[in-house]
């Protein structure tokens, strides 16, 4: 199988960004958050999809 360059250099990336605060999600969030914060970039948001209605099993019911 052949290595894709793009996707190894963001796991190596990713690896290195985590080696930073020692595998910690939590912090690294939080550097995440802060970046984010400091940055005059803008967030897209978007409007979340409606909910289907799933028919409700026989078996849920009790029945």
């Amino acid at each position: 199988m052949t290595l894709d360059p793009i996707v190894s250099e963001v796991r190596r990336i990713r690896e290195a960004y985590a080696q930073q605060f020692i595998s910690d999600v939590s912090a690294m969030m939080d550097d995440l958050r802060r970046r984010h914060r400091e940055s005059d970039r803008k967030s897209a948001t978007r409007k979340p999809k409606p909910r289907r209605k799933t028919p409700v099993s026989s078996k849920l019911k009790g029945g």
